[in-house]
């Protein structure tokens, strides 16, 4: 097979990763990559919103299956266009992607299908007025207020007084801070509990879960700071039991296929639940329609089966009696950023000691924001991936993904942190309490 994998982060990086372990894949293709999956696949310089470039490529050279990463080329309708023409494309189609693409459509659909969420009301940008009045009058702090559309995974605020409510509100209704995003805004109640991300891939009925993981969204230790695009994660998430997962599936997932169905989108593809649970019950935060990223990289190194067969048997509608093998071993992803992220960073900061991290027994490293330069021979590693004969740079925010495998958590965090402090570039921001709040939860 021919794969064509499209996006360019740590996300894309970890799934081209898992696509070349499949015995059923020859040739994979990555749009537009990055400097670390240049070691796995040809990357191609079209950009995940070029769709009919995106097309015209699948198209001419063949692609036998693509998988779309970032939810702004699902968003924008790139299932629909492929499989019009016939082409084979794992995700949700532009209806179905509307579950990420607008928070309050997915909010309404939760409470038809049925779903537990938080309480919430939706204003609209001429109702900027109504919307202070109404944060003010709850009288309960904290409160979260969300932009409608994407937002790069910053559109959502926690107000933990009046004062940042208002601003918020502001900024989202008024001064457009994240643009036609902020076109409506939810104001909801604030839940308390532990958080869990719990992806499932579906084929529009039938659907198969991952491993459950938590994402550490705030950029400092102990959860302070602003949200970014997650600075790391873990997996197994040990506040996901078998009841509880048993509670998803019966309580989120089944009526959201159901419904979907029978308002005739039927969904496939992933779907990403971001869940708070609570002392009292399950409720759904959000969903997206989507890998999540950095989730993706701690939940796929414990994938045994192939994945691409799972991937086909979706677009196929056929996963019913699929199950996944799943490795026993925890994994841990530590976000080494850019300092000044999720804020003004600097860019081209000369990246060392990756050859010394791939060298550790069960220690991955997935680019985001990255180049490279040189003319180096390439070479791969025993791992699958690229030893550093090149001279990497950083060139995001979110710049490497450092992963590690152990027998528990305590030792996946342990080989993941001594793989992170190898690493070097000026400036280089990273969270040293990942995974901890799953040692305390054990200790309870």
């Amino acid at each position: 097979m021919k794969v064509l994998v499209i996006g360019s982060g740590g996300r894309e990086h970890a799934l081209v990763w898992k696509i070349a372990q499949s015995p059923k894949v020859e040739k994979i293709y990555c749009a537009p990559g990055n400097a670390g999956i240049l070691a796995l696949a040809e990357c191609v310089d079209i950009k995940a919103d070029n769709l009919e470039g995106l097309f015209r490529f699948a198209q001419e050279n063949s692609i036998d299956l693509t998988v779309v990463g970032p939810e702004i080329a699902l968003c924008a309708g790139i299932v629909d266009l492929f499989s019009d023409k016939g082409l084979k494309v794992f995700g949700p189609d532009k209806e179905s992607a509307r579950l990420e693409g607008s928070k309050v459509f997915a909010k309404e659909a939760m409470i038809r299908f049925g779903i537990p969420t938080a309480e919430y009301r939706i204003f609209s940008d001429n109702q900027y007025k109504e919307a202070q009045e109404y944060a003010a009058g709850l009288n309960k702090y904290p409160i979260v207020i969300k932009a409608d559309g994407l937002a790069a995974g910053k559109g959502v605020i926690i107000a933990i007084d009046k004062s940042q409510a208002d601003k918020a509100v502001r900024d989202i209704l008024v001064d457009k801070v994240f643009g036609a995003a902020g076109g409506k805004i939810l104001i909801e109640e604030c839940l308390q509990g532990d958080e869990a991300s719990i992806l499932a891939i579906c084929d529009g009925e039938d659907f198969v879960i991952l491993p459950a993981s938590q994402d550490h969204k705030r950029v400092f230790d102990n959860d302070e700071g602003l949200n970014t695009g997650g600075m790391g994660a873990y997996s197994p998430a040990n506040v996901v039991d078998d009841k509880l997962l048993s509670e998803v599936e019966n309580k989120v997932i089944r009526p959201l296929l159901s419904g979907m169905k029978n308002d005739g989108n039927p969904y496939r593809g992933v779907l990403y639940i971001g869940l708070m649970i609570t002392l009292k019950d399950i409720k759904v935060l959000e969903f997206n329609v989507r890998f999540g990223d950095p989730e993706t990289q701690a939940v796929l190194p414990r994938i045994k089966t192939d994945l691409v067969d799972i991937m086909l048997a979706a677009c196929e509608n056929r996963l019913k009696g699929k199950e996944l093998e799943i490795d026993a071993r925890a994994c841990v992803n530590i976000v080494m950023a850019s300092g000044g992220y999720p804020g003004k960073y600097e860019k081209g900061k000369e990246i060392t000691g990756l050859d010394e991290a791939l060298k550790m027994k069960d220690v991955f490293v997935f680019h985001a924001g990255t180049i490279r330069l040189g003319s180096t021979p390439l070479t791969t590693s025993r791992l699958g991936q690229e030893e550093n004969e090149f001279k990497y740079m950083t060139n995001g925010g979110r710049v490497l993904g450092v992963t590690g495998l152990g027998a528990n958590i305590e030792e996946a965090i342990s080989n993941t942190y001594e793989a992170v402090e190898k690493i070097n570039f000026e400036g280089a921001h990273f969270r040293r309490d990942i995974g901890k709040r799953a040692i305390h939860s054990e200790a309870l």
